[in-house]
């Protein structure tokens, strides 16, 4: 997949979900920004997606996956954790890619308030609900346009799976913590990196201490 832009995410999740591992999500702006490489991802569809939010049609809260490509999902589950997706496909296609985890560059210190049950920094940002509490994403960030530079989320300019991860492998495996097509294999993760969310994927391979 080339740099990531608006251009490239106007296609379906499934397309797009590899292509977004080795991007940077960027939080705030200036000394106060928190940012993490995406090392873990699931692709959600729409209409024959029985595990997506869009399954059956648009509801005030999934309004911004019905939106252009590019721009910011969030939701919450269990009404604690918030949950981040990059929204894809042409306009009203409403499908979307979750972030489950990200490696963490920037603002460290100033996640670990907000993950005080994290006990090593490869714990901050290893799922989904985690990298939300950390980098300080919330419902506030609902439908923000990531490609705009004044945002308070952006998705950075990177060369996704040829770049940052270029010799790296991808591994593929079913999306987790859902209960309808859950044969799907839409969950991409890059094996070995310690940020990785549990249960990891098959071929992930634990690294060496």
């Amino acid at each position: 997949m080339p740099g990531i832009a608006r251009s490239t995410l106007a296609r379906s999740a499934i397309d797009v979900a590899p292509g977004l591992l080795g991007a940077q999500i960027e939080v705030g702006h200036g000394v106060s920004m928190r940012s993490g490489t995406i090392v873990e991802v699931e692709a959600y569809g729409a209409g024959d997606d029985g595990a997506s939010h869009a399954f059956r049609g648009v509801t005030p809260r999934n309004e911004a996956m019905f939106g252009p490509p590019g721009h910011l999902y969030v939701y919450r589950i269990y009404g604690m954790h918030w949950c981040a997706n990059v929204v894809c496909s042409p306009d009203g296609d409403a499908s979307a890619v979750l972030i489950r985890a990200v490696a963490p560059i920037t603002g460290v210190d100033a996640m670990w308030p907000d993950r005080p049950k994290a006990k090593t920094e490869r714990d901050l940002c290893s799922g989904p609900g985690k990298l939300c509490a950390a980098l300080g994403i919330d419902g506030s960030h609902d439908g923000a346009d990531l490609f705009d530079p004044a945002s308070p989320i952006r998705l950075a300019q990177s060369d996704g799976v040829s770049g940052a991860i270029a010799n790296r492998h991808v591994v593929t495996g079913p999306r987790i913590g859902i209960s309808k097509a859950v044969d799907r294999p839409w969950r991409f993760a890059v094996a070995g990196d310690p940020n990785v969310s549990r249960p990891r994927p098959p071929g992930w391979n634990e690294p060496s201490r």
